[in-house]
């Protein structure tokens, strides 16, 4: 894996980490397959049972697309399929998006500074955005002439409204922390040299907790979306079936009844 992400796995915890600093983790090429890899290894591993997702460094969780490749390829394709060249809508950011909402294990954003554009869509493909007091958010499309990516154009709306997020999409700007916790992209916020602690320690909570109850609340969060409440009802009992039948109720239980913590297995 290139050394533009860092990826590592602790105590059921993977930690994936944009490691661009000096670029405000802006997503190149390779930044991007390497994103895409680790996001998908984590996905893919039983032992990891909660995710996090951060960027290094005090300015930025990630400001997008990196610009200065992306004017480099325009000049070398400026024939009459040079909207190829945001082929990697494709190939990178909707398998990273897909793989981020479609695990069945939670996701923390630890959003340490700007979230900008592509960035902005990764911390919303996340369950939980614990987000430090100088960060800020920005769709930032209009304001290079594009349209909606990374699912934004889907996570946004959900969380603020449709008119909103018409607003934000349409009329770019810097939506700092304050406001995004009021408007609920932001879950909670902490003081910024806070931050790494704080979405570190809500990650490891979630790692320690009942895995196949949370991949079916998410389940069924992503479910109900898009269904009525009679099929969101059918679901419900589908999914509380299968969280009923897991090692983990039997010890919730038998903890609530012997009054002990319980400690969750995953399965």
């Amino acid at each position: 894996m290139a050394d533009t992400v860092l990826y590592e796995v602790s105590d059921a915890l993977a930690t994936i980490t944009l490691n661009r600093p000096g670029a405000m983790n802006a997503l190149d090429t390779v930044t991007k397959e390497a994103l895409r890899d680790a996001v998908e290894e984590a996905a893919a591993d039983a032992a990891v049972r909660a995710v996090l997702l951060t960027g290094a460094g005090e300015r930025a969780f990630c400001v997008g697309q990196d610009l200065k490749e992306h004017v480099a390829t325009l000049a070398a394709d400026a024939g009459p399929d040079a909207g190829e060249v945001m082929g990697t809508v494709r190939d990178h950011y909707n398998p990273i998006v897909r793989a981020l909402t479609g695990m069945a294990k939670p996701v923390v954003a630890g959003v340490n500074g700007v979230a900008a554009g592509a960035g902005f869509g990764f911390a919303l493909a996340a369950d939980v955005r614990v987000v430090a007091d100088t960060a800020s958010f920005t769709t930032a499309f209009a304001g290079v002439a594009l349209s909606a990516d990374s699912g934004i154009s889907w996570t946004l709306p959900r969380v603020v409204g449709p008119g909103r997020a018409a607003d934000l999409l349409f009329l770019p700007r810097s939506i700092e922390a304050a406001e995004a916790y009021e408007l609920g992209i932001a879950s909670r916020v902490v003081p910024a040299g806070e931050l790494a602690a704080e979405a570190r320690r809500v990650a490891r909570e979630l790692a320690q907790g009942p895995t196949l109850a949370y991949a079916a609340l998410k389940e069924s969060l992503a479910f109900a979306q898009a269904h009525d409440l009679p099929a969101t009802l059918e679901q419900e009992d589908r999914l509380q079936r299968r969280a009923g039948a897991s090692r983990d109720h039997r010890i919730a239980v038998d903890a609530f009844v012997h009054k002990t913590r319980p400690r969750f297995l995953g399965r």
